[in-house]
């Protein structure tokens, strides 16, 4: 009677940890929204990410000083190319160094890398809001739909990952 009875028991366990397994195994996705944020770009005007809703955002973590960083350039100077009109907007967040690299050389080094997206200049907030305790990894880009929902993070240089992304949203 007692073997039985265990026998029933652990049968029913079994069955009770099918039935949560296969709840868990049902989770459904939800991506984060991106951080707002409110940045200068080269001319001293304030940028927020919440002006682009209904777009399309790629935001890129990057510096002048980072050879990665810098052979993503072409890459995305040719994606805002071909799709701005379908609602992307890049966006270039310079993790330079305020004191050592001022708005003067990055305009200098925007014209001279004929870059055609906005650029503007990181604060501690947005490194919090994106990155938490880790220092960042650069180049990351950060995907966002047109819902200000982040759906990738690339990090490094990793054109083909960042196209693809950018077209499944533009459809």
């Amino acid at each position: 009677m007692l073997f039985v009875s265990l026998k029933k028991t652990l049968i029913c366990l079994v069955a009770a940890l099918g039935i949560l397994g296969a709840s868990c195994g049902q989770e459904h996705r939800t991506d984060p929204t991106a951080p707002d944020f409110a940045l200068p770009d080269l001319s001293g005007e304030t940028r927020r990410l919440s002006d682009y809703t209904g777009n399309v955002v790629l935001l890129d973590f990057w510096a002048t000083w980072c050879p990665p960083c810098r052979m993503s350039i072409p890459e995305l100077i040719k994606l805002q190319n071909d799709y701005r009109d379908r609602g992307l907007v890049i966006i270039g967040v310079s993790l330079d160094d305020h004191r050592q690299v001022p708005n003067a050389y990055l305009k200098a080094f925007r014209e001279k890398f004929n870059i055609n997206y906005e650029i503007l200049r990181y604060d501690n907030r947005i490194l919090g809001d994106y990155f938490g305790a880790q220092a960042p990894a650069i180049p990351t880009m950060f995907v966002i739909d047109r819902e200000m929902k982040i759906r990738e993070k690339v990090v490094g240089f990793d054109p083909h990952a960042v196209r693809k992304a950018v077209q499944g949203l533009l459809g």
